[in-house]
């Protein structure tokens, strides 16, 4: 096909639906298809969508296909590519701003993480336009940024309401159980020494340990509980790429961290309690740590894919082998 390719004119290719082709591979991310055929036609690569008026380029930003658009680092004239406009007068910062529904989105749900990552994308094709690009107006007047904030009203107000829901969920239970283990922490365990009026087990390493753990715990829950009260619902669309992110890895840090110490603090407790009868104390330690285990769980997926979603690399690699 390829070898056809080049010795068919204008007319041909686009009664072949060669151009029809090309956007829609460039659209669903067929990368090797696209390679394939911007190698035996070079001059593919400027091809216009019909009515659009869009370079594949500018498709594969509005569609969010990292794979095709990092072809265009080696590619000799990608500044003449990089200064197209469509028929609306968008050029291709323009199309970073914009929301397409069909887009492929980030495998992370969450409209924070989706804000995160149209951010991203709008950062890094800002990174390698020329600064008139990026205050240039459309038809309609509007610059890059401007057009961001227009198209992103809704996720914004989506993004607020999930970073809201989610803190109130870590927020609820760590309230509780700093308050229980508080109270834990100031209630001797054994009762005192009437002659030192000092802890009875004040030499013992269990009771050592189990302060210890109340120490860790309330540490680290509070400075959970902290962060979770600095971020607030008023926020601009900037601080959903690294600020609000930031707090909240923080704060599910030290919320993931506090359940060690606090299961640590009740076995050692019950140790006390039930003076080392291991047949009682093992059986309540395993119903426990269920719950607890399961809510752990859920927070270390939310950490995990927060942590990745905020600094993992750059979302297309710049240095790419010769394709042509």
């Amino acid at each position: 096909m390829c070898q056809e390719f080049q010795c068919s004119s204008d007319k041909q290719l686009e009664k072949g639906l060669v151009y029809e082709a090309i956007f829609k591979a460039t659209k669903k991310g067929m990368v090797e298809f696209v390679t394939a055929i911007w190698s035996a036609c070079p001059e593919l690569v400027s091809a216009e969508e019909e009515f659009t008026w869009r370079n594949p380029f500018m498709c594969a930003v509005l569609y969010r296909q990292y794979e095709i658009f990092r072809l265009l680092c080696c590619f000799s004239l990608k500044d003449s590519i990089l200064a197209a406009t469509d028929d609306e007068g968008n050029n291709i910062l323009h199309m970073a701003a914009m929301t397409e529904p069909s887009a492929r989105r980030n495998t992370i749900p969450g409209a924070a993480f989706h804000m995160q990552r149209d951010l991203q994308w709008f950062k890094e094709v800002k990174s390698i336009v020329s600064p008139s690009l990026i205050e240039a107006e459309n038809d309609d007047g509007f610059t890059p940024q401007d057009l961001f904030v227009e198209n992103h009203k809704g996720l914004v107000d989506q993004a607020k309401n999930w970073i809201k829901e989610t803190t109130s969920s870590c927020t609820v239970p760590a309230i509780l159980i700093v308050i229980i283990m508080f109270a834990a922490a100031i209630t001797v365990r054994g009762g005192d020494n009437q002659n030192t009026s000092l802890p009875v087990y004040l030499k013992d390493k269990v009771f050592m340990l189990f302060m210890l753990s109340n120490a860790l715990f309330l540490v680290s829950a509070t400075t959970s509980l902290l962060v979770f009260h600095t971020i607030t619902s008023r926020n601009l669309e900037e601080d959903f790429l690294i600020s609000l992110p930031h707090k909240m890895i923080i704060g599910l840090s030290s919320l993931i961290f506090s359940i060690a110490p606090m299961m640590v603090n009740f076995c050692t407790s019950l140790s006390i309690i039930l003076d080392g009868n291991l047949w009682v104390v093992i059986p309540i330690i395993c119903l426990v740590a269920g719950p607890v285990i399961l809510f752990a769980w859920k927070q270390v997926h939310l950490l995990l894919a927060m942590v990745a979603s905020t600094y993992r690399p750059r979302i297309f690699d710049r240095n790419v082998k010769p394709w042509m």
